[in-house]
């Protein structure tokens, strides 16, 4: 569960069973939390605030996907989202907006909800206060609203149908958002940003994914592609590459690729991991190291289309000479052993972070 996609506000797969809302229109709140990633922040999410602000005295704004790094669907930061959301209002009720980053923990539900609660609490210091949770009902987002049956859920209907995903695609291929769409605070963020180095690098991140679609563009369905990733652990440390090419480049990434049309998903999976690191271990002793494997396929994992993996975990056995030798190649700027411990979600390419967090227990 993670705040991911557009289907949102929090990204949460549609359930055939509508949640139950409040239907007092005369109850307030002290705290209404409404969850999403506002990417960018528009006059929709504009609209559940100013609901929010009517029926509570505090509203949290829980911002999604805090833990990512730049990326085509995930460009603004923490705080400048929370500059687009706090700068739409006056100074008085800006106050009685909390911002608090909400971490994504894909492929993890429970992990999930535990840092919603954490972040509420943040804020609260008591999650049996008088808590409501604020959201759409008549789309595929509304399941969110009964996942914390002891807070009351207010339903408030889509304001014309605006999603961010058109915003935020326009914008980052060079179009000027609109007032019709976004409120003074974000275009003026928007602005700002154009004139980062970030900005630059994902402009053309973005002109890079939109050619690489036009391949198959007159094909009859969208295609579905099929990659293997290798998962490579040692003596407490984890096996990553550094992307040589878009998109992520720069990022720190799970050797892996597209799978050939002769090739086994195990195959493939070897072959691309001896390419891109040259890692010096026996295939024979590879494959007897093979743990376990995990099918990976949230919808919206890779900016390239469709994509699902299949990850292979493989535990090599400790040894007295210390890591294997490894190097760089191919897709690879570079390749390299990294203690667990150092982990960092905020240098993982797509969902690589929640793919190690799952299959290595983290």
């Amino acid at each position: 569960m993670s705040t991911l996609p557009e289907r949102s506000p929090v990204g949460i797969d549609a359930h055939k069973d509508k949640p139950k809302t409040n239907q007092d229109d005369d109850r307030r709140y002290k705290y209404l939390v409404f969850i999403g990633r506002f990417q960018p922040f528009h006059l929709g999410h504009k609209a559940v605030v100013d609901e929010a602000l009517k029926r509570a005295e505090n509203v949290i704004m829980l911002i999604g996907s805090a833990n990512l790094p730049r990326s085509l669907r995930n460009p603004f930061s923490v705080t400048e989202r929370a500059q687009m959301i706090k700068g739409a209002y006056s100074a008085e009720d800006a106050a009685r907006i909390h911002c608090v980053g909400l971490d994504d923990a894909l492929y993890n539900d429970t992990r999930w909800l535990q840092y919603v609660q954490a972040a509420v609490k943040s804020v609260t210091h008591d999650l049996h206060a008088d808590i409501g949770l604020i959201g759409h009902s008549k789309d595929s987002s509304s399941y969110y609203l009964s996942l914390f049956p002891n807070w009351a859920a207010v339903s408030v209907p889509n304001y014309q149908n605006l999603s961010a995903t058109p915003i935020r695609e326009g914008y980052l291929m060079g179009a000027t958002p609109t007032p019709e769409r976004t409120p003074d605070s974000t275009r003026q963020v928007l602005e700002e940003f154009k004139t980062t180095e970030e900005f630059s690098q994902l402009q053309e991140e973005a002109w890079f994914v939109d050619n690489y679609k036009k391949q198959w563009e007159d094909t009859p369905y969208p295609p579905t592609f099929m990659t293997a990733d290798a998962l490579v652990v040692q003596s407490g440390h984890i096996l990553l590459v550094e992307r040589r090419s878009m998109p992520g480049r720069g990022l720190w990434a799970l050797p892996g690729g597209f799978i050939d049309q002769k090739e086994t998903l195990l195959d493939a999976c070897i072959r691309e991991l001896r390419e891109e690191t040259r890692l010096k271990v026996p295939e024979p002793v590879l494959r007897g190291s093979r743990h376990s494997q995990h099918t990976f396929d949230d919808p919206y994992r890779s900016a390239r289309g469709r994509t699902i993996t299949q990850a292979f975990y493989f535990q090599l056995k400790s040894d007295a000479s210390g890591l294997p030798k490894v190097k760089g190649g191919d897709d690879a700027a570079d390749a390299f052993w990294l203690p667990l411990a150092e982990l960092d979600a905020k240098k993982m390419f797509e969902d690589h972070y929640a793919i190690i967090c799952k299959m290595v227990g983290l």
